[in-house]
């Protein structure tokens, strides 16, 4: 099998992240870090509860959603703050079913380190966000940092909803997606049991079978 990394590295250079020594090999006899994490920060997963109160928590996800077969959804090169709707999906239409995995690649993760990256991110239409709840799809996964405008609340607030009430789990922040060479590879992205967590990282990965390549 072949396993292909999907998420960004975590460093100082991360929006949310601060990564300092905790202990030293030479003066403390070993050596270990202190890691301060925004819940939402580089390639993560997010909950229910991070836009809805009351709604499930990061802990309570069901880890079979976070583990199987996902269709990559090839949208590349995905023009700046694209706004995906149900036709750009069009190909895809008679693969997508009750419960299945969808990758958006956009080749977006390109862009991170870049003003752009956050401010002209493709989008998820609301009208995609209410059909992919119709066919009761399990996960969709994006390139970019959110799976709406980060600048427009309304947008922000309505498509999550949409997706985290229909119950779809939302994944942010993937990368190498361009990486893939098969059209269905099996997804693992399991995030930290942060109890009443809204959010988590992920070390999001996919395997393909080299004897179907």
């Amino acid at each position: 099998m072949r396993i292909i990394d999907l998420s960004l590295p975590i460093d100082n250079q991360m929006r949310g992240v601060n990564v300092t020594a905790a202990r030293k090999l030479e003066t403390d006899g070993w050596n270990a870090t202190t890691l301060e994490l925004y819940s939402h920060c580089g390639t993560h997963m997010d909950a229910p509860a991070h836009f809805i109160n009351g709604h499930d928590t990061i802990d309570q996800q069901c880890l079979k959603v976070c583990v199987g077969e996902a269709l990559v959804i090839n949208l590349a090169p995905t023009e700046p703050a694209h706004l995906t709707t149900v036709d750009d999906l069009r190909d895809y239409h008679d693969q997508i079913n009750s419960g299945s995995r969808l990758l958006f690649r956009t080749d977006w993760y390109k862009q991170y380190g870049t003003d752009a990256y956050r401010n002209q991110l493709p989008r998820i239409s609301i009208e995609l966000a209410r059909w992919l709840v119709n066919r009761n799809v399990a996960m969709i996964g994006v390139e970019g940092p959110s799976v709406a405008d980060v600048n427009n609340m309304q947008e922000l607030t309505e498509v999550h909803q949409t997706l985290f009430t229909g119950g779809v789990l939302i994944v942010e922040g993937l990368a190498n997606l361009d990486r893939l060479s098969q059209p269905v590879v099996k997804f693992i992205g399991l995030p930290l049991s942060v109890t009443g967590g809204d959010g988590s990282p992920i070390r999001a990965i996919a395997i393909e079978d080299e004897a179907n390549g």
